[in-house]
């Protein structure tokens, strides 16, 4: 009997389908918490901030794990210490230490439960300067670099780290607010829900190296991508904000630089491997990671994390809404959003009954419910006598930005 190639090669994949069981890896199947440490001594007259956490397991729904309530000093081979100050959240901090650069330095801590850990004693590598951040502009987004270079030509291993700021804007300018029992003209100079500033910070290990050329010097080496379609380069305001304001600047990128010794960039570069670049067969397979940080307590432990020392150095940019093409539009959900009209004094449809709807949606102290919940946006004058008969609304998430950001303008922005 002939048999069709296209039944029988539908029957071998349904077979190998139906055949193959999930696979749990014991890092995922077993509930191990491992300490994670993230921070870097800084021998200059900045805070130095280190972060402690504990590894989740990828089932779980736990997505933050902050250790709390732990001891951070960073000691010298001299003898000299240095105490670390929580700030909450996990995060630990002390003002400039201004270190000496002739001696070496490690980081031990000891948790609430008295687990103790050290690193290992690391020189101090200062980061020289940034020679600059440039971006260029491409079809699908914005492509931002770093350059740098190092005249005593003895740096040759960098790792960068950024934070984002951005402007957004609401769907609607909200000229008016609710006190909870009436609406009123809202205060631009204190109440400001149309423009705000958004932050974030980069996930991706950045890593650079001279160490094949013959000068110390590093040319337009990637950092950041911003897609089109992102709300950190929205093109259309360029359109909106001139109707409100001048044109402005939208989005800043402060670029961080570290300087790193060759233990730690092979320690960063294997972590890069293994968070970034699984895949497929001809991807580099996953290795242990191993830092320099132990613990005292037990030595087969795994701790996720490398302590390096030194000065950071630093640039920022800004890039200007007329540079961004204004075709370039945000994927968002607000884009979905409607004005809907809301009378002072109205009779319903099939109703006899006169109300107020800016008590049904406006004044959440008069009865207004919170999934009715919306915020007034412009007045509604009678065409005849002038006289004020309601205001337009929409949902806060259309109308207020600060659910989204903050409208106090950050000290540096331009």
């Amino acid at each position: 009997m002939k048999v069709n190639p296209g039944i029988f090669l539908c029957f071998v994949l349904f077979t190998l389908i139906s055949c193959r069981k999930p696979y749990l890896p014991p890092a995922i199947a077993t509930p191990g918490s491992y300490l994670v440490v993230e921070g870097v001594i800084n021998s200059s007259a900045d805070s130095t901030i280190i972060k402690l956490s504990k590894t989740v397991n990828l089932n779980s729904k736990i997505t933050a794990n902050p250790v709390l309530n732990a001891t951070l000093t960073v000691e010298s081979d001299k003898g000299n210490s240095f105490t670390l100050t929580s700030i909450g959240a996990g995060r630990y901090a002390s003002g400039g230490l201004n270190l000496d650069g002739t001696q070496k330095y490690r980081l031990r801590i000891i948790t609430a439960d008295n687990k103790a850990y050290l690193s290992d004693f690391v020189p101090v590598v200062n980061a020289p300067a940034i020679d600059s951040v440039s971006y260029a502009i491409q079809g699908n987004g914005i492509q931002m670099y770093v350059s740098t270079h190092d005249p005593k030509n003895s740096t040759h291993y960098y790792r960068w780290d950024y934070r984002e700021t951005w402007v957004i804007h609401s769907k609607y300018y909200s000229f008016y607010k609710s006190t909870g029992d009436t609406v009123i003209e809202r205060n631009f100079i204190n109440d400001e829900v149309y423009q705000c500033w958004r932050n974030d910070t980069s996930s991706a290990v950045v890593l650079g190296s001279s160490a094949n050329l013959s000068q110390d010097v590093i040319t337009n080496n990637p950092v950041a991508f911003v897609p089109s379609n992102s709300e950190k380069v929205d093109g259309s305001q360029s359109i909106i904000i001139s109707q409100f304001a001048p044109s402005t600047n939208t989005y800043s990128i402060l670029v961080k630089q570290y300087a790193l010794t060759g233990d730690a960039y092979r320690f960063w570069e294997n972590l890069k491997k293994n968070t970034e670049q699984l895949g497929s067969i001809f991807d580099a397979q996953p290795s242990q990671i191993i830092g320099n940080i132990h613990s005292l307590n037990n030595p087969s432990e795994p701790v996720i994390g490398y302590i390096s020392a030194g000065g950071i150095t630093n640039k920022r940019i800004f890039i200007s809404n007329r540079q961004i093409p204004s075709t370039w539009l945000p994927d968002l959900s607000i884009s979905a959003c409607v004005v809907d009209t809301l009378y002072l004094a109205t009779i319903p449809k099939g109703s006899a009954v006169v109300v107020n709807q800016e008590n049904q949606y406006f004044n959440y102290n008069k009865g207004t419910k919170y999934y009715n919940l919306q915020i007034p946006v412009a007045a509604i004058f009678d065409p005849i006598t002038n006289a004020l008969i309601g205001h337009t609304g929409s949902s806060p998430q259309c109308v207020d930005c600060t659910l989204r950001g903050t409208n106090k303008q950050p000290v540096f922005w331009k």
